[in-house]
């Protein structure tokens, strides 16, 4: 019996190297690993109930692609969905549904929920803006998750080196939402910067707790510009003509904000593929990839005006976004064509804009290194 098992151990690491060492064709990830929060998530935060936020339960959401609500944030599909279809897996079921579904998890789980923060619910409750979190779900809570659900997929240390070998871990987007809480309560860039080094560090921890569990591939996103959100542009406009980019149309500001979350996002992972030589740590250029789109609407099939102008809502023109009156809620109005649009509700974006950011990352040059060849 011993020598039996000392065989399949011996035959486990031999399918491994080998598999390893087929570097010179790119091969496929087997399974997807997901973090983070509505940018990601596939339905926790509906499964929960969504009680600030339940439009997402409900119609227009899901419309384009699902023709029915799907727990997204959109009206059709993720960049989280994209890299799947890309490699051929299947639509990444919500953590908080597999049960029900008998899903099999080896091909991958999200854990993200739509208003997650990278920090922890008590850090925004110390700054009193604690009530308005849609989701106490925070990254902590959604590596608790993945422990959790760990034994289901692997055993053994050797089992799962094996297995993680073979998968892709999305670390976001996160981050996002632990500024707009703060930002939507009334406080400025100068006293939400400081929050910056803490987020990264949050991520990093993360990061690093996922590598230490046996994660590999590991694709650290950046953050969505947030000047040229409908809702940024909404209730924070300036009667100063210059503040405007005269080529988007977005705030700078706000874009600086965001660009400077994305160099010390960018500056942490180069520490951190420092102490993991072995991993591949790949940052995901999501303002790169969705700035293309900002600047030349055209080319990508959205109105003029469509890039920042929200698909559906109720603010009117020219962002069409109510912070009180989201899309879905009597009153808010829907657009003909949602993919004529690469706002959906003034703060998601629509299924062609997630599309376009996912082709820039799979396809093109917005994630580093390239996402297409996992780590040998």
């Amino acid at each position: 019996m011993k020598s039996a098992m000392v065989f399949l151990l011996v035959v486990v690491s031999i399918i491994c190297l080998v598999s390893d060492e087929a570097v010179a064709f790119p091969r496929p990830y087997e399974s997807i690993f997901s973090f983070g929060d509505s940018l990601a998530d596939t339905g926790n935060l509906a499964l929960e109930g969504a009680q600030k936020f339940p439009s997402v339960k409900n119609l227009p959401y899901g419309e384009t692609f699902f023709m029915h609500p799907s727990g997204r944030c959109s009206d059709g599909r993720l960049i989280i969905d994209f890299i799947a279809e890309a490699f051929g897996l299947p639509l990444l079921p919500p953590y908080l549904g597999i049960a029900a579904t008998g899903y099999d998890v080896r091909k991958g789980v999200n854990f993200a929920v739509a208003g997650a923060t990278a920090l922890g619910p008590e850090f925004f409750n110390a700054m009193s803006i604690g009530s308005l979190l849609w989701t106490n779900d925070s990254l902590d809570v959604q590596l608790g998750w993945f422990k959790k659900m760990k034994s289901s997929l692997c055993t053994t240390k050797q089992e799962c080196d094996c297995y993680f070998k073979k998968s892709l871990f999305i670390m976001g987007e996160i981050g996002g939402n632990d500024y707009n809480y703060p930002f939507f309560a009334g406080a400025s860039i100068a006293q939400v910067q400081p929050l910056v080094p803490l987020v990264v560090s949050k991520i990093m921890g993360a990061a690093e707790i996922l590598i230490e569990e046996g994660a590999v591939n590991l694709l650290v996103p950046g953050a969505i510009p947030f000047g040229c959100s409908a809702a940024y542009l909404s209730m924070f406009p300036s009667r100063n003509p210059s503040d405007y980019d005269p080529e988007t149309g977005c705030l700078k500001s706000y874009n600086a904000f965001t660009d400077y979350h994305d160099q010390q996002l960018r500056q942490s992972l180069q520490a951190l593929r420092l102490r993991y030589p072995h991993a591949r740590i790949m940052f995901g250029d999501y303002g790169g990839a969705s700035m293309r789109f900002y600047r030349a609407p055209a080319l990508y099939g959205f109105n003029i005006g469509g890039a920042i102008e929200a698909c559906c809502g109720s603010g009117g023109p020219p962002y069409n976004f109510n912070l009180s009156q989201w899309c879905g809620t009597p009153g808010s109005t829907l657009c003909g064509l949602p993919r004529t649009f690469a706002s959906w509700d003034g703060v998601h974006l629509t299924e062609a804009a997630y599309g376009h950011i996912a082709d820039g990352l799979i396809h093109g040059p917005f994630t580093s290194p390239p996402l297409l060849s996992p780590k040998p």
